[in-house]
């Protein structure tokens, strides 16, 4: 049902069936590496290419979601999903593999949300008994693409972060027997937002309007407020994004500290790892903490209903040659678990 001018309420609450998440070394080193599923110890991942090893890392999420779903790919009715690789490559060519449906999805790092939304909007409606869907990221792979080849060397600002490898996939469906799963509840669509930014290093910084506005926009249209969530986390808007969220959501008269919103960019890595700098980044930051960590966390009762808000920047190589801004976008899904 739409609420207000951007937001679903899922009357039917569909449900989480289960999910399947995996990592890479940067990962297997950080604060939350006993939520991945599957870990590996080396970028290539026994495979040819950077893309390659990033099409293994979905493929091996979507297995170990089916797996603990106790389902097979003939059960499900629809995927949903993408990456950050040129034409979502990596996700097209383990779509392949799976031969379901396909729903292919960019919306930069906000596409973890956004395939949610999507996908509990299908099976909210009876669309569908399953849906799979997801993202993922290679650090390898989006540095050659957006920036320069890990090899080359470059430095980088302290505005900058580090992009996750890894995959979040999760399988929704209806609600059975009364099932004790995590609900989706309600989700927001974001609206473009652009700030006039164009440093590709400090995407945080123009992600965190996008973030602020479609909380405000959730919390309108369904007529809640802060108290009514035990947490609020947001994408990969790292250090500098995060701060800059908060002012924001301060001005809006939404009240969030350090105990009520936190962003994935600041959970996934420790530290003692220098090298993310402003933080984590990347598609699969809110996809492997929110169906990883977070979820995990949720079973074992510190958190009741949290809104998770995935922050994406719309540009592309093309754009920064040409000077452009930075179109940023969030979609927030609220999830909540008795």
């Amino acid at each position: 049902m739409l609420v207000g001018k951007q937001s679903w309420l899922f009357e039917n609450q569909p449900v989480i069936k289960a999910t399947g998440v995996t990592g890479g070394p940067f990962e297997a080193r950080g604060k939350i590496s006993e939520d991945f599923d599957i870990l590996h110890d080396e970028l290539w991942m026994g495979e040819q290419s950077y893309e390659k090893a990033h099409k293994l890392l979905i493929e091996e999420a979507v297995d170990v979601a089916l797996k603990k779903a106790e389902l097979t790919e003939k059960e499900i009715q629809f995927f949903i999903g993408g990456d950050l690789i040129n034409q979502i490559t990596p996700t097209n060519f383990a779509a392949r593999k799976f031969a379901i449906p396909y729903f292919g999805l960019f919306n930069a790092c906000a596409t973890s949300m956004e395939g949610l939304a999507l996908a509990s909007l299908i099976i909210n409606h009876n669309g569908a008994d399953y849906t799979i869907t997801g993202a993922a990221s290679h650090n390898a792979a989006a540095e050659r693409q957006f920036r320069y080849p890990t090899e080359y060397g470059g430095q980088k600002p302290p505005t900058a972060q580090w992009t996750v490898t890894g995959a979040g996939y999760a399988i929704v469906g209806k609600q059975k027997n009364k099932e004790k799963l995590p609900k989706v509840t309600t989700a927001t669509i974001g609206k473009v937002i652009d700030m006039g930014l164009t440093d590709p290093f400090n995407m945080g910084a123009a992600m965190a309007p996008a973030a602020a506005d479609t909380i405000e926009a959730h919390f309108r249209d369904l007529n809640r407020k802060l108290e009514d969530y035990d947490l609020i986390v947001t994408g990969d808007l790292g250090k500098i994004g995060y701060n800059i969220a908060i002012d924001l959501l301060h001005q809006k008269g939404i009240m969030v500290d350090e105990n009520n919103y936190k962003d994935c960019g600041l959970l996934i890595y420790s530290e003692e790892q220098e090298d993310v700098l402003a933080g984590a980044s990347g598609a699969a930051s809110s996809a492997t903490v929110i169906y990883g960590h977070l979820l995990n966390e949720m079973k074992k009762g510190k958190y009741k209903k949290i809104l998770c808000v995935a922050t994406g920047a719309l540009l592309s190589p093309m754009t920064v040659q040409q000077k452009e801004s930075i179109p940023c976008i969030a979609h927030a899904v609220s999830i909540e678990f008795d």
